[in-house]
Formats: structure tokens, sequence, C-alpha cells
């Protein structure tokens, strides 16, 4: 079992796949989607659940989403197949941070794949790289809550608080126009979530090789977060565009 076989188990009951809830979800998409026949453009876009949820609302709009993994896409693609969305979805198997287009876009999104790029600072350049002029970028990362574990630090990488995280932007030439910040239970669901979505799948699948490699997957990243990361990591989405 594979990392993207393990991500899309784990996934299964958190398609949005980061931790933002239903509602939130809905806020930021109407705070970024600058007009009804908007093109947009999702950079690490997996299941591209963020572009189904804005095809479905805005029935002009039409998307491109840019991933590795072809289950993810291939899961995407049945999904847009579903819900009557299809034919405005354009999806490429491709590394993110290579893509390009002929066309620019007037929303670009990455929201918790910005390891694609190498950083928030790098993603934002990538989405700059893509943007239609009045354009906006609706980017998600994590940051620190509270000081850290030097094992939360191991397990996360060097992220800096929520001002500072800000101060970066807004130095790099961004303006914030709509944000935010993902609540105690956001964290926590998701958590729950994507370990219980993975110990469930091993214990409905005792025989398969895979399971018990699945179930301890599953208690280790519990582990992780409860005793390392729980108490100090947050998560931000920013809706964000080019300050002159």
């Amino acid at each position: 079992m594979n990392r993207e076989e393990i991500s899309r188990i784990a996934h299964t009951g958190h398609p949005i796949a980061a931790p933002v809830d239903d509602d939130a979800v809905r806020r930021l998409l109407d705070q970024a989607v600058p007009r009804e026949d908007a093109r947009v453009l999702d950079l690490g876009c997996g299941g591209a659940e963020w572009l189904l949820r804005a095809l479905a609302t805005h029935p002009r709009l039409r998307a491109v989403g840019v991933d590795t993994s072809e289950p993810a896409l291939a899961r995407a693609r049945e999904e847009a197949r579903g819900r009557g969305v299809d034919a405005r979805l354009t999806l490429h198997q491709q590394d993110a941070a290579r893509f390009t287009s002929a066309d620019p876009f007037d929303l670009v999104l990455n929201v918790g794949a910005g390891h694609a790029h190498g950083g928030l600072l790098p993603t934002l350049a990538a989405a700059r790289a893509q943007l239609a002029p009045g354009g906006r970028v609706l980017v998600g990362d994590g940051f620190w809550e509270r000081a850290p574990s030097p094992e939360a630090v191991d397990m996360l990488g060097e992220l800096s608080d929520l001002p500072a995280t800000l101060d970066a932007v807004v130095a790099d030439g961004w303006t914030p126009v709509g944000a935010h910040i993902s609540t105690r239970g956001e964290l926590d669901a998701y958590e729950w979530s994507w370990t219980g979505s993975l110990a469930s799948w091993a214990l409905d699948h005792p025989h398969d090789p895979d399971s018990a490699r699945a179930l301890e997957t599953a208690a280790t990243h519990r582990t992780e977060w409860l005793r390392g990361y729980r108490d100090s990591f947050g998560f931000v989405c920013l809706v964000l565009r080019p300050t002159p």
C-alpha cells in the first residue's frame, strides 16, 4: 500500500481533504470566485472536490485541475460525471509545479498542497504566474497556533505563527480579501476522519495483505496528532488579490 492509496482511503469520509467544514468551503468559494463565468485552476487538486463544488454552484464556470495521482483524478472524473459537471472540468495528470497554460485563470487554488511547490511563497509565485488581471488566489496552509514541540516541527516542518505568515504574504505583494481560520472542531474532525476511515477499512478487510499496515498507520498517525501537534497546529485559508 503506497502513500496515494493510504491517502485515498483516509480521505473517504472527508473529500475536501483539508480541515475545513462544508460551510467554510462554501463561504470561501463565495469570496474567491470573482464572476459567474470564471476560469478556475486548482494546482494539486487531488479528487478535485473544491472544483466540483464550485462547478455545481456556478453553472457557467469552467475549471482545470492538476495532480500527479491518477487514482485521485479518476475519482474526480467519476464524481464530475455523477454531478453533471464533467463537460466543464479538465484534469491533467502532471506535477503541479510544471503546469503551464496559454490562457490565464480568474481564480487559482492550492489548499493543503503547498508541498507541490516547496512552501507557501513558492505556491503563491506559481499562482501569480497563472493569474488573469483582477484574479484571485485561494490558498490554504498550516501555521503554529502555539509554540510547537521539537517533535511537532520534525513532523510538519518549519512553520510560522499566523501574524508572521500574513506578514510574509503581504510583503510578497498580496492583499487578503477573505479568510477562514480552522476551528478546533474542524481540525479534530479532519484528524478523526483521517484515522477512522483508514482504521475502518483495515477492520473491514482483515484478509487483505495491506490490512495490518493500514491499521498500524492509522494508530501511528493518531498518536502523532494527539501527542505531537494537536495543541500547536493551526490551518488558515486566505483569499488573496495582488497588491497594486
